[in-house]
């Protein structure tokens, strides 16, 4: 079957239960070809549960889904040829080297010994992971087994991947490379759907987020929209002593939303960033009050994810 339209991923009624635990209700969302799909949700959410019915690894109790064109029930098969799938934690054989490991999943991929060989070589050299080729993988570091993960899974060049939660546990270098390497996948056409426990991570790249909560849809959009949903901008000012921060409450009354008397703070709500932050200053500049330093702060989707789930953001997924 070949997929005719532009949608690699379409999903419609999901649902999934472990006896009485409900993971996932009724969910429904599509992504377009080339482009990036965040799922986002607190702990036990359904998100990796989510990943595992669309490679094929668990059965739906309900819904129709389909990965470029073929149905993840019926033509399983299908599915997983054109698929590649990173878990969150390293899939690789430590007795291996990474050389090894990458060719041996090429061989199972039916692909001849020298092809198998030559892919392995170029995803050594993508990932950066010449240099430690031929050591076994159990000697790898952190990073180094996450990159090898996922060159593994890109062995057969599949046009979709999932990647559940691929920077987990990884050092803010490590995960940069990570990035790096995700970037580089969007830009050649790939198909992605993420989950993270980041949400920098959702913030940075991808192009549609979802925020899973109770196992349905609670929120979709772009990081901007959905950020626009969160408030308003936030001015912070920082002031010379208690004294003023007094004042500047008095002078500024129910525009003030906070204020922290020992870092010497005060926050506001703008509507207009250069309007209402030349009212701000005008109005303390005749109270003669100083102003140590200021800064405008954006929603987040930090912001996003507290204001519509009321939880801190997961540390480690469940479902």
């Amino acid at each position: 079957m070949v997929n005719k339209s532009n949608i690699a991923i379409k999903v419609s009624g999901l649902k999934k239960s472990y006896g009485k635990n409900k993971v996932l209700t009724g969910i429904d969302f599509e992504v377009k070809q080339g482009t990036m799909l965040a799922l986002l949700g607190p702990n036990g959410a359904g998100k990796t549960t989510a990943v595992r019915i669309l490679s094929t690894l668990l059965k739906p109790d309900e819904g129709d889904i389909s990965i470029a064109g073929y149905d993840v029930l019926t033509q399983a098969d299908c599915v997983r040829r054109v698929i590649g799938l990173t878990g969150q934690s390293a899939a690789v054989d430590e007795l291996l080297t990474g050389r090894e490991n990458l060719v041996m999943m090429g061989r199972l991929y039916r692909l001849t010994k020298k092809s198998a060989k030559l892919r392995a070589d170029e995803l050594l050299k993508d990932f950066d992971l010449t240099d430690a080729a031929d050591r076994p993988s159990k000697t790898y570091s952190g990073g180094m087994r996450r990159r090898l993960d996922l060159a593994v899974s890109l062995i057969a060049i599949p046009p979709i991947i999932f990647l559940d939660e691929p920077t987990t546990g990884l050092d803010p270098r490590s995960r940069l490379a990570m990035w790096d390497i995700i970037e580089k996948l969007m830009a050649s056409g790939t198909t992605i759907l993420l989950t993270t426990q980041y949400l920098e991570e959702a913030d940075k790249l991808a192009d549609q987020i979802i925020v899973i909560d109770g196992g349905k849809i609670i929120a979709e959009g772009t990081a901007s929209q959905l950020k626009s949903k969160v408030g308003k901008d936030r001015l912070e000012l920082t002031l010379k002593d208690s004294q003023a921060v007094a004042s500047a409450k008095k002078i500024l009354g129910k525009a003030i939303i906070g204020s922290d008397d020992e870092e010497n703070t005060v926050s506001l709500t703008i509507n207009d960033i250069n309007k209402d932050v030349k009212n701000v200053l005008e109005a303390l500049s005749k109270a003669n009050i100083t102003i140590v330093s200021m800064e405008v702060h954006k929603p987040t989707l930090d912001d996003v994810f507290l204001s519509l789930t009321g939880k801190q953001k997961n540390k480690k997924e469940e479902a």
